[in-house]
């Protein structure tokens, strides 16, 4: 099982702040998440296959080739600016 969660406009966007998921079978890295959810249409396919969309594996950033394994978290959030 894989928690997800989505931050910020993603959650808005959405309508949900997380979710819990099994691993999809052949869903070994973020860029294959990424286009599983992305595959689910409207919202998800948009904001999912952003450029921009930043991915950390259980609290630590995560490239587009970092591998997931079952019970990581994964959380999805777009880039974060200061000031």
């Amino acid at each position: 099982m894989l928690k997800i969660l989505y931050f910020a406009h993603l959650r808005e966007a959405l309508g949900q702040g997380d979710e819990n998921l099994p691993l999809p079978s052949g869903v070994g890295d973020v860029a294959a998440l990424r286009r599983y959810l992305a595959d689910r249409g409207g919202p998800w396919h948009h904001l999912l296959t952003a450029r921009n969309l930043r991915c950390a594996i259980n609290q630590e950033m995560a490239r587009s080739d970092s591998a997931i394994a079952d019970g990581d978290e994964v959380a999805f959030f777009p880039p974060v600016t200061g000031g």
